[in-house]
């Protein structure tokens, strides 16, 4: 039976990336994926259209999909709505929690071709393969109550850090599979030395450890963990956290990698449904010049053949494909240095897919 893959291109550069994806996508289905393509609108294309940043509309269709597609959502222009049940990044939020999508996957990993892209030296993150495991729907993110309001005075803004034993167990359980396959090593971030919450998040997984006597668990705060992924990024194999902490040090990790524009993410949740988009952000300043890199999106792609669609030869195809432009020299700006040949986001998108084509 035909899959379905809703396409959710947003704001910004997302409509750009997302359509160099499309393109693999198309050519997956003249290599034999049997699935079917439709797009919704989403973030601040779903506020313009439909006054909401998560159309009815499109919440009915991502329900109804195998896998969903998503550039990119947010802008300047949607910033200052006074609702911020409207702004865009609302959107984001809601497809997370309307889907039950517990479970972000990021990988950090280097194409030895970009080593010299990468903020640090070419020695400290040669090699590099790192994936983090966040926690999705959960967290202060989430968490209840939250607001601001007047006390004595004066406006206070305040949010609700919470997780149950049960959240904790089940992206834990995710993450120790996923060591379980690579390495054997999991380190588990949290703040437990301040943090209640942290606190319990560190005895499930030790709890959790039992289970898995193959796999190496240690544990780290956030802070040190943040230090550590700069001072000695190799030292990690699988890293596991909650949804704050996952997302600023995946974004740090993105820049180990040469650049936020190299680094997908899946989002999963128990049926295996997922959505699969870049970790970065939708880049207004640059949005429709061409300058935006579509590799993060592309390799999304792979992520969601290989987790959801089961299609791991195709999703190692791609990712032959992205290794083999980058060996061409061929780099958008973000990735750019001497020696390489500087390219635009649509120029990128069919070398990939020329790559793609060539291997059948």
């Amino acid at each position: 039976m035909s899959r379905k893959i809703l396409v959710l291109p947003g704001d910004g550069i997302g409509p750009e990336i997302t359509a160099e994806a499309v393109k693999i996508l198309n050519a997956c289905r003249d290599a034999g994926l049997d699935i079917t393509l439709e797009e919704g609108l989403v973030g601040g294309a779903g506020f313009e259209a439909f006054g909401e940043p998560l159309p009815a509309e499109t919440l009915d269709k991502a329900k109804a999909a195998d896998a969903i597609l998503l550039g990119a959502v947010g802008g300047p222009q949607w910033d200052k709505l006074e609702d911020i049940s409207k702004r865009p990044e609302k959107g984001l939020l809601g497809l997370r929690k309307n889907l039950n999508l517990f479970g972000n996957l990021r990988p950090a990993l280097l194409y030895p071709q970009l080593a010299e892209a990468s903020s640090l030296k070419p020695e400290v993150v040669s090699g590099l393969d790192i994936m983090i495991v966040r926690e999705l729907t959960g967290g202060i993110y989430f968490g209840q109550p939250r607001g601001i309001e007047e006390r004595e005075g004066q406006r206070v803004g305040f949010n609700t850090y919470v997780y149950s034993e049960s959240e904790i167990e089940r992206i834990g359980r995710v993450a120790f599979e996923m060591a379980r396959k690579r390495n054997g090593r999991l380190c588990s971030v949290d703040k437990a030395n301040v943090l209640e919450v942290t606190m319990l998040w560190r005895e499930v997984m030790e709890r959790l450890a039992a289970d898995y006597p193959d796999v190496e668990l240690s544990h780290m705060y956030v802070d040190n963990a943040a230090m550590q992924l700069v001072r000695a990024p190799k030292q990690f194999d699988v890293i596991v956290t909650g949804n704050m902490f996952g997302d600023i040090l995946s974004d740090a990790a993105a820049m180990l990698t040469g650049s936020i524009g190299m680094l997908p993410s899946a989002s999963l949740n128990e049926s295996g449904q997922g959505m699969y988009e870049p970790c970065h952000g939708s880049a207004p300043d640059i949005a429709g010049q061409g300058l935006a890199n579509p590799l993060a999106t592309i390799l999304s792609v792979a992520m969601m053949l290989r987790y959801t669609l089961n299609e791991t030869a195709l999703a190692e195809r791609i990712e032959r494909a992205v290794g083999s432009v980058l060996d061409q020299g061929l780099r958008t700006a973000d990735i750019a240095y001497e020696g390489t040949r500087k390219v635009t986001t649509a120029e990128m998108g069919d070398a990939v897919l020329e790559a793609f084509r060539a291997q059948r």
